[in-house]
């Protein structure tokens, strides 16, 4: 009997040895899972526009004209429901706070109808603008704000049209190994039709490269994002620095797009990288 117990708590012992590492290791493997959850920042917390601020063109800074942007069933959406006509009111919302290195991560999707007197280009079509000025330094009436625009489009009933592609208001970048100057470049994503949810993520990391991503696919990329020393509004912030300055951006505020067709964001997160 006393041989059998000494057998048995051998036998629970050496399990016990097996298993307490095994144990270990799972919840190491978790607590590293929730860490790395931990670093997202959600930007926008679902509930409100709390850290964020409107500009639409011909309005003041924090005028929400029409409430363009609201929140609705945990959704940010652009809509609108004021509007008599579209009349050129392209509005951004930014985020409270500028960034330099990280990758930002949106679910967005089109819906419903573009609103009366919205130009043809503008159909299903938003944006994230990156690396961009600051809303205090826009003007009234500026049209967007000097920056890199990540272009999110639908696709129409027919043809390809790709999203996540590379608009340059005020702005150059390097494109495969060359100074870029066309104001629009398509991905090489698959056209998204209809009212379905799209993920794009965004990799910035300062000058160095920004990489535009959908569903976790890189689309396209490119370097050196810099002012254009010929544009009007990146004059105004090129005026303000030392002459000889580097004309290269290395970071600047993120804004989601108002541009005449209706669009939802149900999550919109920020993951911060090293420099």
């Amino acid at each position: 009997m006393t041989r059998l117990l000494r057998s048995g708590l051998s036998g629970l012992l050496c399990w016990s040895l097996f298993l307490v590492p095994l144990l270990v290791a799972t919840l190491s493997s978790a607590e590293k899972q929730e860490a790395g959850k931990k670093k997202w920042i959600q930007l926008f917390n679902g509930k409100d526009l709390s850290g964020w601020k409107v500009k639409i063109k011909g309005h003041a800074l924090g005028d929400n004209f029409g409430k363009t942007f609201r929140v609705e069933g945990g959704v940010l959406k652009v809509g609108y429901d004021a509007y008599k006509g579209f009349g050129r009111k392209f509005g951004h919302l930014f985020y409270e706070k500028p960034f330099s290195h990280y990758i930002i991560r949106c679910e967005y999707r089109f819906t419903g109808k573009q609103v009366a007197g919205g130009p043809g280009w503008a159909f299903r079509n938003s944006g994230i603008m990156v690396h961009g000025q600051s809303p205090e330094s826009m003007g009234k009436d500026q049209d967007f704000p000097v920056s890199i625009e990540v272009q999110l489009l639908g696709g129409r009933a027919k043809g390809k049209r790709s999203t996540a592609n590379l608009c340059t208001p005020g702005t150059h970048v390097f494109y495969k190994g060359k100074l870029h100057k066309p104001h629009c470049t398509n991905s090489v994503s698959k056209t998204y039709r209809g009212d379905q949810w799209v993920t794009v993520e965004v990799e910035v990391r300062g000058s160095e490269v920004i990489r535009h991503k959908i569903d976790g696919k890189t689309v396209i990329e490119y370097t050196k994002p810099q002012y254009d020393p010929n544009d009007k509004d990146a004059k105004k912030l090129l005026a303000g620095k030392p002459a000889g300055s580097p004309q290269l951006i290395e970071g600047g505020s993120i804004s989601l797009q108002s541009e005449s067709h209706p669009v939802e964001f149900r999550k919109v997160e920020l993951l911060q990288l090293k420099p």
